[in-house]
C-alpha cells in the first residue's frame, strides 16, 4: 500500500496531472460530440427512409458502427445512408481503435508506469532514518565500500542525479536516491544531519562542493572526502571535511611497504592492539625459502606466533614441515621483542637489495618512491610522460613495454618491480613481461578492479593490491564499526569487539574457522595480557578480537555471529 501511495503521488503531481487530465478531457469531449452529432444525423437520415427509431437506438447504432461491431440489426437502405455509415465507421476506427488506445497508453498507462518506476527512486529518505551512510558518487571505491557496509548491516544510500541511474542501481540491489549533490535540498531530504557518515569520492572540485553544501546544512555530520591532488587537502578541510584521504598516496605507501626483498624483508608491523603486534615479513633470500619452518628454527622463537603464509594470492595456515616458497610472506603475531628476534634470526645478514623498479610515475608510483626512500631503499621510476617527472626522483623517460628501456632502468639487478598504472590491462601486460624477463624477481602489482586480481596473479604477480579494496577499507574505518587493515587483495586484518554470540560459551577456534573460514589471531582484553590463539576461553564484553579473513569469510563471520555490539573507540 505504501508503494501504491507513492505511485499515486507521483502520478498526480500538479504538472503531470493537469497535462494528463486536460488531454483526456479534450479527447472524450470530442468523442462525445461526434457521437451526439452522428446520433442526430442517424435520426434525420432514417426519417428520410421512412424508419422511426428512439434516441437510445441512435446512440446504440452509432457506437456499434464506430466500434466496428456492426451487428446489422439496424441498417440504411439508401446510398446516402450507406455513405453516412462509412463515414461513421472510418471515424470510429480512427478514434476508438487508434486514438483511444494511444491516449490511454500515453496519458494513463505510461505515466502510471513512470510513477511506478519513480517510486523505486525516491527523492527523500524516511524521516526516521538514522545512522546511515550517504555516498555522493557511484564509482569503484564507493561500490566496494557499499559491499563492506552490507556485510555489517549498515544502512546506506547512493545519491545520483537522474531517475534512470537510480533505477539501474535499484535493479542491482543498491539503495539510491535522486538528487543533485550540489543542492542543499538534496541533503536535507537525505537526512544528512542524522547520518553516521557522508562520503565523497568524486573529483576534488565536486568533493569540495559536496563537503561545503553538507556542512552548511549540518554541523554534526562526519564528512569523509578523497583527494587526488595534495593541494586539495586544505580546501577540502576548509570546506567542511572531517577527514581527507589521499588514496593514491596511500596505495603507493602500501605497495612500498610490501617490498620484502633482501634486508627489506625485516618484519613490518601492520596493526596492533595493546602490546600485540601483527606483522608481515618476506622470505625472499632467507633460509625460509629453502628449508622448512621447523628446520629453519622459525618455531623456536619465544613469543612468536606464525598465523599463516600468504603466497600468490592464497592464505594458508603454516605447515611446519613444508617450505614456504621463494616469494612467500609470513604473517606474524607477537610482541616487539619477538619480532626483533625474528629479524635477527633471518634478516640481519642478508645483502643489501638492488633498486626497486617502479613502472609508472603517476601519483601512486611517486608516492611509492617517496615511501621507499623513507625506508632507506633506492628506487627508479620508468615513466613515458615527461610532465610527470620529478627532479628529486630517479626517473627514466620511456615506455616500460620496451626491452631497451627496462634494461636501461636496471631490471636485471632490481630486487622488486612495482607495477603502478591505473589501467588493469596495462598492468597485466607489464606484469607478464617482467615475470618473463626476471623469473625470480618480486613483483607487486596494483589492480583497479577486483575481477582482474586473479589474472594478475596468473600473469606472475607475487602480491596484488586493489585500489578499490584499500580505499573502501580506509573509508569504512572512519565509520568505527571495526578497524580493517588490508594485507593484500583478498586478505585483511579485522579488529572488532567480540560479537555477543561468541560470548555465550567458551571460544572454540576450530569451530569458528570451520564455520566461517576466519582465523582468530588473538583476543585483547580491555585489561590484562593479550591471548594469542585463545582456544577455549570465555570472552567478556570489552574483549577485542583480531581476525585474519578474506571478504567472504568476514561476511560469513558477521552473518553467523552478528556485528560488533558497539563502535570502536
Amino acid at each position: 500500500m505504501k508503494s501504491m501511495g507513492a505511485q499515486l503521488v507521483t502520478f498526480m503531481r500538479p504538472g503531470t496531472r493537469r497535462r494528463n487530465i486536460m488531454t483526456l478531457v479534450r479527447f472524450f469531449v470530442t468523442l462525445g460530440l461526434l457521437i451526439a452529432v452522428y446520433s442526430v444525423l442517424f435520426h434525420y437520415l432514417m426519417l428520410r427512409e421512412g424508419q422511426l427509431h428512439s434516441w437510445v437506438t441512435g446512440v446504440y447504432w452509432t457506437l456499434t458502427v464506430m466500434s466496428t461491431l456492426g451487428f446489422g440489426d439496424i441498417t440504411f437502405h439508401t446510398d446516402l445512408g450507406r455513405l453516412f455509415s462509412m463515414v461513421v465507421l472510418l471515424t470510429g476506427t480512427v478514434f476508438l481503435l487508434i486514438l483511444l488506445p494511444f491516449v490511454i497508453i500515453e496519458f494513463v498507462y505510461a505515466p502510471w508506469l513512470r510513477a511506478q518506476s519513480a517510486s523505486r527512486a525516491p527523492r527523500a529518505l524516511p524521516t526516521k532514518t538514522r545512522d546511515h551512510v550517504l555516498l555522493a558518487c557511484h564509482e569503484t571505491v564507493a561500490r566496494a565500500l557499499m559491499h563492506r557496509l552490507d556485510i555489517y548491516g549498515v544502512p546506506h544510500t547512493m545519491i545520483v542525479p537522474t531517475v534512470d541511474e537510480a533505477l539501474a542501481l535499484h535493479d542491482d540491489g543498491v539503495p539510491a536516491m535522486v538528487g543533485a549533490v550540489d543542492d542543499p535540498e538534496t541533503w536535507r531530504q537525505a537526512r544528512a544531519e542524522h547520518a553516521a557518515l557522508v562520503v565523497a569520492t568524486a573529483s576534488d572540485p565536486v568533493n569540495t562542493n559536496v563537503a561545503f553544501t553538507v556542512r552548511e546544512q549540518t554541523k554534526d555530520a562526519t564528512i569523509v572526502a578523497t583527494a587526488g591532488d595534495p593541494a586539495s587537502v586544505d580546501i577540502l578541510e576548509l570546506a567542511g571535511s572531517n577527514h581527507v584521504l589521499r588514496l593514491g598516496a596511500a596505495m603507493g605507501s602500501l605497495l612500498a611497504r610490501r617490498v620484502t626483498a633482501g634486508s627489506a624483508a625485516a618484519s613490518h608491523v601492520l596493526t596492533g592492539c595493546g602490546d600485540l603486534r601483527i606483522a608481515e615479513a618476506g622470505v625472499v633470500g632467507t633460509i625460509l625459502s629453502q628449508k622448512t619452518p621447523r628446520a629453519a628454527g622459525l618455531l623456536d622463537i619465544a613469543g612468536l606466533e606464525v598465523l599463516g603464509v600468504w603466497n600468490t594470492g592464497v592464505f594458508r595456515p603454516l605447515d611446519p614441515d613444508h617450505p614456504i616458497g621463494p616469494h612467500g610472506i609470513v604473517l606474524l603475531a607477537g610482541e616487539a621483542c619477538a619480532l626483533r628476534a625474528f629479524d635477527e634470526a633471518f634478516v640481519a645478514n642478508l645483502p643489501e637489495p638492488g633498486p626497486v623498479l617502479i613502472l609508472g610515475g603517476g601519483r601512486v608510483g611517486r608516492a611509492a618512491a617517496y615511501a621507499l626512500a623513507e625506508r632507506g631503499l633506492t628506487s627508479r621510476i620508468v615513466e613515458r610522460e615527461p610532465s610527470r617527472v620529478r627532479p628529486d626522483l630517479d626517473t627514466i623517460v620511456g615506455n616500460a613495454a620496451e626491452r631497451e628501456i627496462l634494461d636501461e632502468a636496471g631490471i636485471a639487478t632490481a630486487s622488486t618491480v612495482l607495477v603502478t598504472p591505473h589501467d588493469d590491462d596495462i598492468n597485466v601486460y607489464l606484469t607478464l613481461y617482467a615475470r618473463r624477463l626476471r623469473p625470480t624477481v618480486q613483483i607487486l602489482s596494483r589492480a583497479a578492479r577486483r575481477r582482474n586480481v586473479s589474472t594478475l596473479y596468473r600473469a606472475g604477480a607475487d602480491v596484488v593490491l586493489s585500489y578499490t579494496s584499500m580505499g573502501a577499507s580506509a573509508l569504512f574505518n572512519r565509520l568505527g564499526c571495526a578497524e580493517i587493515t588490508q594485507v593484500a587483495e583478498g586478505l585483511a586484518l579485522v579488529q572488532m569487539f567480540a560479537p555477543p554470540a561468541l560470548r555465550t560459551s567458551a571460544l572454540d577456534l576450530a569451530a569458528v574457522h570451520r564455520d566461517t573460514g576466519v582465523h582468530i589471531a588473538a583476543v585483547v582484553p580491555q585489561e590484562g595480557p593479550m591471548r594469542l590463539r585463545p582456544d577455549r576461553v570465555r570472552l567478556r564484553d570489552d574483549d577485542r578480537l583480531l581476525l585474519v579473513a578474506d571478504t567472504e569469510a568476514e561476511r560469513r563471520f558477521v552473518g553467523r555471529y552478528g556485528s560488533p555490539p558497539r563502535m570502536m573507540p
